[in-house]
């Protein structure tokens, strides 16, 4: 456990956070520095085909082992950026042996990581817990996934583990939605995989919102306040007043489980001009579209009441629920339910509040459903995980690539 320690600790000081604005792959340069250490670090444990592509993507190959040939081949990937929501730069994480099960301050910021908003800590006592000072996220999300591949793959090739043929992938840029734009299946020859990106480590998740952003444009009409009555339109009051308009029940702050939202993410604006980005999730397909109807018919009424074309929205889809593709390979579904049971836990499928690499890459011919890393409290300052679990999803690794398809 301490090696798997140690290249976590490794692997979550390289800054990787993604750039959404750039238009780049990476989206963020930085992100190359982790890829470079991963390609060296999968030759050095003995992984002969190994490809860092030119828009920074990480493959190697582990063919089969003698007398494993002929199943399906398998891919086990994990993102390499972390989420742009927080600092993700200088990470000193705290880690702390045999945890007592009891709120932990993070001792760069003096934040508290409390069992009241983090009730599973109670199932983490007595573990080896990390978690960040306060002052960035940890990176647990994901290069506990990426520890966790690498790990497995080292463990299988050093004690001549049987396997079946298998992939490891690391990708960039997951974080802002762009995980699988270059993936590269010319390369990856996978029949099926598993991204290695949530949470609880006896989770096998195989259904996910569908996801839009949406980008709300409003032009106003400027004049000195003093002369404005009955001429000025503040584009910055249409703002509040489009955003307001929207239902109180779907925000993020108050659904769950199944329920759909619309987040308003970003505000700017004045009197000349506002812009609104939203993003727009629900598990269901129909519900999904009426929230984008919703959207556009609330821009039409108030361009009805303040002149056309004062309004202007754009919805861009982002990704679908993989359960349409999914319900037609559950068999990749059981053999991750096995592996789980195969570490002495009942697996867990939950309805993912967010999406992965893996549901892209299901509907573009890659089933692919999300395993649980063993780390909580993402994208912000409360991330934590516990080396315990990650070393239980090693053993699953290592199961699911002995078990081929």
């Amino acid at each position: 456990m301490e090696e798997l320690k140690e290249r976590f600790l490794k692997y979550v000081s390289v800054y990787t956070t993604s750039d959404e604005k750039s238009g780049t792959t990476p989206s963020a340069e930085r992100e190359l520095n982790l890829a470079h250490m991963l390609t060296a670090d999968l030759m050095d444990i003995g992984v002969t085909d190994v490809i860092l592509s030119k828009d920074g993507y990480v493959y190697g190959h582990v063919p089969a082992s003698e007398g494993m040939e002929g199943h399906r081949s398998m891919a086990l990937i994990s993102h390499m950026d972390t989420a742009p929501d927080y600092s993700g730069e200088n990470v000193k994480p705290q880690i702390i042996p045999d945890y007592d099960g009891k709120d932990v301050v993070l001792e760069g910021s003096g934040a508290v990581l409390s069992v009241k908003d983090f009730p599973d800590l109670l199932k983490l006592k007595g573990r080896t817990l990390i978690t960040t000072d306060g002052t960035t996220l940890l990176g647990a999300d994901d290069k506990a996934g990426v520890t966790e591949i690498m790990t497995a793959t080292k463990k299988i090739l050093e004690e001549n583990l049987p396997h079946g043929d298998f992939w490891v992938v690391f990708t960039p840029d997951e974080e802002i939605g762009e995980g699988p734009d270059h993936y590269d299946f010319n390369i990856c020859k996978a029949d099926y995989g598993y991204t290695v990106d949530g949470d609880y480590e006896g989770e096998i998740a195989y259904e996910n919102f569908n996801a839009a952003a949406c980008h709300v444009k409003i032009r106003g009409k400027n004049v000195h306040p003093g002369e404005a009555k009955g001429i000025m339109i503040n584009a910055a009051d249409l703002a509040a007043e489009f955003a307001a308009s929207l239902p109180k029940d779907q925000r993020p702050e108050t659904t769950e489980g199944r329920e759909g939202f619309i987040h308003l993410m970003e505000m700017k604006g004045d009197v000349a001009s506002a812009e609104l980005v939203f993003i727009i999730r629900d598990h269901d397909r129909d519900k999904f579209c009426e929230k984008k109807d919703l959207m556009q018919k609330l821009a039409d009424r108030m361009n009805e009441k303040y002149g056309q074309g004062r309004i202007q929205v754009s919805i861009q889809d982002s990704y679908f629920n993989m359960i349409e593709v999914m319900k037609d390979h559950m068999d990749v579904v059981r053999n991750a339910e096995d592996a789980i049971r195969s570490v002495g836990l009942d697996p867990i499928s939950r309805p993912v509040r967010g999406g992965t690499d893996g549901a892209a890459l299901s509907f573009k011919g890659l089933p692919c459903p999300n395993l649980g890393t063993g780390g909580y409290g993402f994208h912000g300052p409360y991330e934590h995980c516990t080396l315990e679990a990650m070393e239980t999803v090693v053993k699953e690794l290592i199961y699911l690539a002995a078990h081929p398809l």
